[in-house]
């Protein structure tokens, strides 16, 4: 990346914090902003700011990015208070996730039959995590029952940990059927992601619970000052996915582990976890505008040139069957409204996650006209939801609250109650 466009993404940032308010009032979120910026800005056929997708820096952005969040969203996890309403998300992981997962594969081998059934897989799984930032106005309206925003924050914040595995596993399938080789030189199969997924667990969860018993410890003895335990956290998930990546292994399994690990070994009595996360939290936020940016610059246009019925036709579904169908599979039996489920169905964005994947299937799999079509799919079906996510949350969630509490007037049996004060956390993903 050039000074120019470091200097141009700066002043962006800056120009998203004094508006982003106002924005979000006229349902614009940040992720929309900075991949139309990117798309203007960095096009490689007529942009003023050079970039080249394939360079490692970019690589390097992309993957510390989702890292950072991945610890972030891990650590924020507070299992003690979730378990006392578990089914919910639970359900959304345990079952609507392998579907979509199943459906989006499924579908993507049907429409794209030249594609590996690795490339279909790696297609489905890169597309099945949801992102919470670009329905941010619906998980922090507290006028929608608590039950409902904590399942869609839990998720979103989970399920990019959770399919990461799959995604390494179809990305080095791919490759050996591909017969392609890493920029090292070196080649990869099923078998090379398993021991890097056992590096990445081992990792995780040693630096995770190491890193937080450390913190306690000289918290405990006065040793350490507010800041130096906010810069330790900080240290712990750049730290678990550097040595995973140094040792061979998966750094975001190891960043999404040690956000597990580290909250499970805080004594919340001691350290506050919320204000320990902040940092990881806070620089993983400013790195995402930046790869969003790199989204608008590099994958948008790979998109535009790939385009065609059935590449449209597969991101529809995607955004609709492939994620509302096996969300309302998971939550039969658990007394939802249509609806509540269609709610649940629709609010599941695909943002930085799927995003990231991208790029790391140019990375290991070439810019070869098969595996660009694989990319365009999961770039457009993104940028569909960026748009379609971000400016449906605020309308389509005012409208959800009308109808509820409608309901509540004409039949006031028993339903969910509302907290008045609570505020979940959301990210700029």
């Amino acid at each position: 990346m050039t000074e120019a466009a470091f200097a141009v993404l700066a002043l962006l940032v800056l120009a998203w914090a004094v508006t982003s308010d106002l924005l979000a009032r006229a349902n614009i979120t940040g992720p929309l902003v900075f991949t139309v910026a990117g798309f203007v800005l960095g096009n490689p056929d007529w942009g003023p700011l050079t970039l080249d997708v394939g360079t490692p820096s970019v690589h390097l952005t992309a993957e510390l990015t989702l890292a950072l969040l991945l610890f972030a969203d891990a650590a924020r996890v507070n299992i003690s208070r979730l378990k006392h309403d578990i089914y919910l998300p639970g359900r959304l992981l345990g079952i609507g996730l392998p579907l979509s997962v199943v459906f989006g594969s499924l579908l993507a081998a049907w429409f794209f039959d030249d594609f590996t059934w690795a490339l279909a897989g790696f297609v489905g799984a890169a597309l099945a995590p949801t992102d919470a930032a670009l329905s941010a106005q619906v998980i922090n309206d507290e006028r929608i029952p608590m039950r409902l925003r904590r399942a869609l924050n839990v998720e979103s914040g989970l399920n990019d940990g959770i399919v990461t595995p799959v995604v390494t596993f179809t990305l080095a399938v791919a490759a050996a059927e591909l017969g392609t080789a890493r920029p090292d030189g070196t080649s990869t199969d099923g078998g090379g992601a398993l021991v890097e997924l056992a590096v990445g667990v081992t990792v995780g969860l040693v630096i995770g619970l190491g890193g937080a018993r450390l913190l306690m410890f000289g918290s405990q003895r006065r040793w350490t000052s507010r800041g130096a335990l906010r810069l330790g956290t900080l240290a712990a998930a750049l730290g678990s996915f550097a040595l995973a990546i140094a040792f061979s292994g998966n750094g975001f399994i190891a960043a999404f582990l040690a956000g597990l690990a580290f909250r499970a070994g805080l004594d919340e009595e001691v350290l506050d976890a919320d204000d320990a996360v902040e940092p990881p939290e806070l620089l993983g936020e400013i790195l995402a505008f930046v790869v969003w940016f790199l989204f608008g610059a590099a994958l948008v246009p790979i998109a535009v040139h790939n385009f065609g019925w059935p590449l449209l036709a597969y991101a529809v579904l995607s955004l609709t069957v492939v994620r509302m169908v096996p969300v309302a599979l998971a939550l039969i039996g658990k007394g939802l409204d249509l609806r509540t489920v269609g709610f649940v169905g629709w609010f599941g964005p695909r943002g930085l996650a799927s995003v990231v994947f991208a790029l790391l299937a140019v990375e290991e799999l070439g810019e070869t006209e098969l595996v660009e079509r694989a990319v365009a799919a999961v770039s457009l079906t993104v940028l569909l939801s960026v748009v379609l996510h971000g400016v449906s949350a605020g309308p389509l969630g005012r409208r959800y609250v009308r109808h509820e509490q409608a309901g509540d007037e004409v039949s006031p049996g028993p339903r969910s109650r509302r907290p008045a004060h609570h505020q979940l956390g959301s990210s700029t993903r």
